[in-house]
């Protein structure tokens, strides 16, 4: 009898992402969002989704699919979050001197909808200070390098791209010494360990989990650092004086970075050998920042989500990567 915690070759249409206390596995059609609580035991909650390409089929199309995918995560990762937060019982806690008012009014303000506008909302705000932060500033500091040393107005995409990756290597430098996110960047490592030991066609114990990488080609993470790298042979090639143009140009291009990105992973993910061994390098060296070794309580949580996903998605209907 087929064991039901095994993959087949080539059933590989399992994502993910750490939470507070937990991880969120996603499958095709729901994702499973484990937790551990306080009293040390783990709690699961599964949630259905419907691919917003079922009903606008030109949202899966090649490029375009990147984006809504990128977008997709965001939102759903915002809310298992949140989620998570409250199932690890960290909600309860109030900022000093609210005494909830605020909270009671936009309930009565806004009913159920709340939540949903919050983190909408939230999603919008970061996508604005990602823009900000990686695309607009590291043009204005290109610019301004460019002038200063008299470097060839040729070059300035270069210059400029160098700066984005350093920024963002820092940014993930600096997110990694906070104490709350060390426990969450150990979780993304249980992720890892899991999603991997589900595609080596391994029973999903604490055990095998533990052996395997806790980096993995498909992780949002490397997904990022595409974006980096894409966009340095992008603008590279865009460039222009007027600097108006060299920051609206960043902007409105990229959605097509983003897209380029989402197909190389994709495809990375889909294959083995050495041209994706040597594409996938620097994300996965980004990884060893983004994710720590997990104790094998963490592992068990990961395991548990894992295994909610199988038990809605067997794995021999598994979709394919995303």
């Amino acid at each position: 009898m087929k064991n039901k915690n095994k993959c087949p070759a080539g059933g590989k249409g399992i994502g993910g992402q750490a939470v507070i206390e937990g991880v969120m596995m996603m499958g095709r059609t729901m994702y499973a969002l484990a937790v551990r609580t306080p009293d040390n035991t783990i709690k699961t909650e599964k949630v259905p989704i419907t691919p917003v390409s079922e009903k606008y089929p030109f949202l899966a199309w090649p490029l375009i699919r990147g984006v809504v995918s990128f977008v997709n995560s965001m939102v759903i990762g915002m809310k298992v979050i949140s989620k998570s937060a409250e199932m690890a019982g960290l909600d309860d806690i109030q900022a000093e001197g609210d005494d909830g008012k605020l909270e009671k009014w936009l309930v009565e303000k806004f009913g159920d909808k709340l939540s949903d506008y919050i983190i909408y909302f939230s999603v919008f705000i970061a996508i604005i200070f990602s823009v900000v932060v990686f695309m607009v500033l590291p043009t204005f500091i290109g610019g301004w390098l460019t002038n200063l040393f008299k470097i060839s107005t040729r070059l300035r995409g270069g210059v400029e791209g160098i700066i984005r990756i350093l920024i963002f290597i820092v940014y993930l430098l600096l997110t990694a010494q906070m104490n709350d996110i060390k426990r969450v960047f150990m979780y993304h490592g249980a992720e890892h360990k899991t999603i991997n030991c589900f595609e080596s066609d391994e029973e999903l114990t604490v055990e095998n989990v533990r052996r395997h990488t806790r980096l993995h080609k498909r992780c949002g993470t490397s997904f990022l650092m595409f974006v980096m790298l894409v966009s340095f042979v992008v603008f590279f090639f865009i460039n222009t004086k007027v600097l108006y143009l060299r920051v609206l140009s960043r902007i409105l291009l990229l959605p097509v970075v983003a897209g380029i990105s989402y197909e190389i992973i994709k495809w990375a993910g889909r294959h083995d050998n050495l041209l994706v061994k040597i594409v996938s390098a620097p994300g996965l060296a980004m990884q060893l920042i983004t994710t720590k070794e997990p104790d094998d309580e963490m592992l068990e949580v990961a395991i548990a989500s894992l295994k909610a996903v199988l038990e809605e998605e067997p794995e021999d209907k598994a979709a394919e990567d995303k």
